[in-house]
């Protein structure tokens, strides 16, 4: 069996299985094979009703409304009963645990009734919750003694999935595929064995067996650990091999023109910050060097990168040139498109902006290319709409990419060939260390901005356990009430059958109950269609929804300055970078913000990666004591590499790694270049930056 073979070739995938799959994204072999799981599960020690309440009184859970996973070992006394409604056939029983009952209940599960035999002992395992005096378990598995024992100790794979798909088919078709390329002989390493001795390394099947079929921590922290390494060696491989085909390219613009940004710094009601004129006069030199250059700045959230960039189109426009700023979403692209606009206006600027997104009409669009083909010095906003093979720019010679904007190696190329080699900066609102981001950036000078504007008031933080729930959804109340607008941050989109965790879709009629139906309420999700997104995120910038129940897409891509507190649930689950991202998207009007963090952690005690959230709003120091509080250990669901598409290796919990494979790609291009004497491995790399889509 091979990597690109469909998924049909796999035993017991036919072609309703295989759309099921296909709606995940996944296509081929391969792809199931680096469809990773989202987080495993450890199942806990077999216990009775009395110790399991007593645990949760200990832990600060509440079991009236959110409940824990346990494993209660009972029995039945009398037979299950089944009650058919027009939607649902439930079924009930009762288990004694030992001596005390628990309700059982399940939902359009009628075979389950063939495993609940009077008299025997078996192990429920679900989420226990209390109604009134009574204990209930919502939807429990059942098993025998023997069978929990069999896994209570090895890790359970927790996978993304999809209606109709259940976790349990997609690690039948990840065994069945991995015993398949096994018995073929599969062979083949994507990384040469040099570097697989040295660190001594897993081979390419057994690290990706590891991950998904883990008999304990050890193999799978083995597993994990090569795969990581393969994706970093990669992505830096590609990245240095592309700086040397670009280092020396002679720069043709001519920038000397530079009064109209001059006249609007002198003319702004506030004074720039110290890190953003330095990136403006950097970016300058730039422009004016003898080369095209490439430019990462970094700039904490809010702090001030939009003029730094507002000023760099400036200067291409009054030297005739067009200039681009490409956004993650419309909503923002419009913002910025509307912020240019009013700039242009009120300052008297000699400037003309357009702005294209893929929700244009198709007449809106033809006169948007109409005007980008025959408008020098054009001021140009967008999302991908801008890499259309439709869109002929006039003398593109600035290209700028917005914060967390995912830039690939097929969108960079296809603006280079529009623009004639454009000097290009890239606006990162993820503070990563300076010593990381030399490594991944290595292909561009580095500049930050590590100021806020002077008027910007710090968002106050506040880090809780459970029993403080009740306080946060009234500190919501109150900011709603006051005329501001809230986030709610779910790190799923619907419930799992395996996951704990918070989720939107069912987030969104908890909180509409909880508020009795008085507030405005709209889910937020990645599962949407774009333009589903994007009428959402538009009417809450416009104040018609009062809370906005989110994943984390919020985190690109919208600015709304009424927008005054966020909840964040099962913060304890995000990497500290994306945990400041994510409060960054309140704190951008002159009111007082506030975020609000959920740790939903074992024990009492807050976890120290989010006693630092609430001790410092530097994003650069933030992402410093990210870099010392956690470790390659510590990767269930910590991962904030999305800004670099990786799909398991993270630039924080994974330095170590990072690091030594770039001193490998360092050794490897001192004595071979241009790879002429590893075919093998430009083949695989070829493959790995398609299927990727790196950002470079």
């Amino acid at each position: 069996m091979e990597l690109y073979e469909s998924l049909t070739s796999i035993k017991g995938i036919g072609e309703k299985t295989e759309g099921l799959f296909n709606k995940l994204g996944i296509y081929t072999v391969g792809d199931l094979l680096w469809n990773y799981p989202r987080d495993y599960e450890d199942y806990p020690d077999i216990t009775n009703l009395v110790e399991a309440i007593e645990q949760a009184r200990e832990d600060g859970i509440d079991l009236v409304n959110i409940g824990m996973k346990v494993a209660l070992a009972g029995t039945v006394k009398t037979p299950a009963i089944m009650k058919r409604t027009r939607k649902l056939n439930i079924i009930t029983a009762t288990y004694f645990c030992p001596d005390k009952p628990v309700e059982c209940v399940w939902f359009n599960n009628t075979y389950i009734r063939s495993g609940i035999n009077v008299g025997e002992m078996v192990i429920l395992y679900g989420r226990l919750k209390q109604n009134g005096l009574k204990y209930k378990l919502e939807q429990p598995n059942i098993y025998t003694i023997d069978k929990y024992n069999s896994f209570k100790y090895s890790l359970q794979p927790i996978y993304h999935l999809t209606r109709g798909l259940k976790n349990q088919n997609v690690r039948n078709a990840l065994r069945n595929a991995i015993d398949a390329i096994r018995s073929d002989g599969f062979t083949d390493d994507f990384l040469p064995g040099s570097i697989i001795d040295k660190y001594k390394l897993v081979n390419y099947i057994d690290a990706v067996e590891y991950m998904h079929f883990p008999e304990n921590f050890e193999e799978l922290k083995a597993g994990r650990r090569r795969l990581v390494f393969q994706e970093f060696y990669y992505f830096i491989l590609n990245n240095a091999l592309q700086r040397r085909q670009e280092i020396g390219v002679s720069n043709s613009w001519d920038f000397s023109k530079d009064t109209w940004a001059i006249n609007l710094i002198s003319q702004l009601p506030y004074e720039l910050t110290k890190g953003q004129r330095e990136t403006y006069e950097v970016i300058l030199r730039d422009l004016r060097g003898a080369y095209v250059s490439q430019r990462l700045v970094q700039g904490d959230v809010g702090s001030g990168k939009t003029i730094v960039a507002f000023l760099s189109m400036l200067i291409a426009s009054e030297n005739g040139y067009q200039s681009v700023i490409m956004a993650p979403t419309e909503v923002l692209a419009r913002q910025h498109a509307a912020s240019f606009e009013e700039m242009a206006s009120k300052y008297k600027l000699p400037v003309e902006v357009v702005c294209l997104t893929g929700s244009l009409t198709a007449k809106q669009k033809r006169e948007a290319y109409e005007r980008i083909k025959n408008t020098p010095g054009l001021l140009i906003v967008g999302t991908h709409a801008l890499i259309q093979e439709k869109v002929e720019y006039n003398n593109l010679a600035l290209v700028i990419t917005d914060e967390q904007h995912r830039f690939g190696v097929k969108q960079r190329e296809s603006l280079g060939e529009k623009g004639q080699s454009p000097h290009m900066v890239v606006m990162s609102a993820t503070p990563i260390p300076r010593t990381l981001a030399l490594i991944l950036y290595g292909n561009m000078q580095i500049s930050a901005i590590k100021d806020m504007p002077a008027k910007r008031l710090p968002i106050k933080t506040a880090v809780i356990k459970e029993n403080l729930r009740s306080n946060a959804y009234n500190k919501i109340a109150t900011e709603i009430n006051a005329g501001h607008q809230a986030y709610i941050i779910c790190p799923l989109v619907e419930s799992s059958e395996s996951s704990e965790s918070e989720n939107v879709m069912d987030y969104v009629d908890k909180i509409n109950k909880y508020y009795g139906g008085k507030y405005r309420i709209s889910p937020l999700h990645g599962k949407m269609k774009p333009g589903e997104k994007n009428r959402i995120m538009q009417e809450f910038a416009d104040h018609n929804i009062d809370i906005l129940v989110s994943t984390t897409v919020v985190e690109v891509g919208i600015n709304v300055p009424n927008a005054t507190i966020i909840m964040i649930e099962d913060a304890n689950r995000f990497g500290l970078a994306q945990l400041h991202q994510l409060r960054g998207r309140v704190g951008r009007g002159s009111d007082q913000s506030y975020c609000i963090l959920m740790d939903k952690s074992k024990g009492k005690e807050i976890i120290p990666r989010l006693k630092v959230m609430g001790e410092s709003t530097d994003g650069f120091y933030i992402a410093e004591q990210d870099l010392k509080l956690r470790g390659p250990g510590d990767f269930f669901g910590v991962r904030q590499s999305g800004e670099f598409n990786f799909k398991l290796a993270d630039i924080i919990g994974d330095a170590d790694v990072l690091k030594e494979a770039s001193a490998e790609v360092d050794n490897l291009l001192s004595e071979d270049d241009k790879l002429d004497n590893h075919p093998k491995l430009k083949l695989h790399l070829n493959s790995f930056v398609k299927d990727n889509n790196l950002i470079l």
